[in-house]
Order: structure tokens, then sequence, then C-alpha cells
């Protein structure tokens, strides 16, 4: 199946740079492109792409706004946030809109296909630099040092499991299945599953709004984080 994809930019070069190397996949197909956040949202709207790739800091509208309406309105195409610079708070307003991942624009070639087909399976890209060390850095910014976790947090961790609550916590940490296999000493299907599950039970999109989670609701702290 081909994975339709808008790219929102408001750099031409960046856009047609990025659109040559996904349709030189024979699974990826860019529908549109878009040169400022309401163009992403129209074409969004009138194309139905699987993956929105989508500038931080788009004119006319905001990427971050853009992401929220897109994200709203149609819920099944995943959200992939380009940025230029190394991570502020956009990143974790942007989780928030929907998003379910960030790349550097002067991502490699094959980072880049990967990135959306990753995207597109419903997994969501913890491995940039730019998601697994900011979420941290941002959330403890934002919640202060001891934060007080809001009572609904706190009754959707205690709905987990505590093998579902340690799959959570390692997820936090930027590991992948297979290291969460092997940390806890159990087939990268069974922690598929307790991903799933604990996804379901929390009603979260994927797994980095898993992670923001974790740290909302203080299941981890930042110096936890991977590196």
């Amino acid at each position: 199946m081909t994975i339709r994809v808008v790219i929102a930019d408001d750099q031409e070069l960046v856009r047609a740079g990025f659109g040559m190397i996904l349709d030189a996949q024979p699974d990826i197909e860019v529908v549109a492109e878009a040169g400022d956040g309401q163009q992403a949202v129209e074409a969004v709207r009138a194309h139905a792409p699987d993956v929105l790739l989508l500038d931080v800091r788009m004119p006319v509208m905001d990427g971050i706004e853009a992401a929220r309406r897109v994200c709203a309105a149609h819920p099944a195409c995943k959200v992939i946030m380009l940025t230029t610079f190394d991570v502020d708070d956009y990143v974790f307003d942007a989780l928030h809109a929907g998003a379910s991942g960030f790349l550097l624009k002067d991502v490699r070639r094959d980072d880049l296909v990967h990135a959306v087909r990753v995207v597109d399976s419903g997994e969501a890209l913890l491995a940039p630099s730019v998601t697994r060390r900011v979420i941290g850095e941002v959330t403890a910014r934002k919640a202060g040092a001891a934060p007080v976790v809001p009572r609904i947090l706190g009754r959707l961790l205690e709905s987990l499991t505590a093998r579902e609550l340690e799959t959570l916590r390692l997820v936090a940490r930027g590991m992948s299945n297979a290291e969460i296999a092997a940390e806890l000493v159990v087939s990268e299907h069974t922690v598929k599953t307790h991903v799933s599950n604990l996804l379901q039970k929390l009603g979260l999109r994927d797994r980095v709004h898993a992670v923001v989670f974790a740290y909302e609701a203080g299941a981890v702290t930042a110096g936890e984080a991977g590196a």
C-alpha cells in the first residue's frame, strides 16, 4: 500500500528536496505541497494523506496550530514536525497538538524515508535527538521541580498492570521494543502487546505521547531519559 504524504514548508528548496527523495520510493507518494500553515491544513483536507511533514515555523498559520487542526479533524493523518533548530517549547506544544515525531531539516535521506514509514505504521519517532532529550527537559521546566500530579493521571497510572507500568517507564527512556524485550527478558511480541494495551488504557495516540504522559504523571523524571 502506498503511503500518501503532504510536505508543508515555507522554503521551496526544502519541499522540492524532500519531495524528490520520497517520490523516489516505490511505496511513498507525495500528493501535495504547502507553503504555509493554512495551506497545509487545506492540503490535508483535500488529499487525505497518511503523513504530513510540517515545518514548526510557518507563515499565515504557525506549524503548531496547523498540527492541532489537522490532528483534531483528521486523526488518521500522522504529523511529523520539521525543525532547523534543536528544540525548545515548540516541541512540547507540538506533542500536545498531536504530532507523532520530529525531524531536523538536515536529516539524512535514509532517515527521512524511515521516519515516514515508521510513523505511518503507527509508531512514533523517539530516536531523533530532538524528541528523546527535550521531552524530559521541557516537561520538567513546565511542571517545576515538584509537580503536583493531577488525580486523573494518577488514576490512569493505576489502571496499568505492573508490567505495563514498567514498559511505560522504559518507553519513556527512549528504548525500542527490542531493547525493552532484552531488559524485561520477554519477546518483542510481548512488548508490542504491553505497549498496545497501555496506549489503549491511557487513551494515547502513540509512543511519543506515552512519553509525555509518563513525565506529566510522574512515572519517570527528566533525569531518567536516555541520552
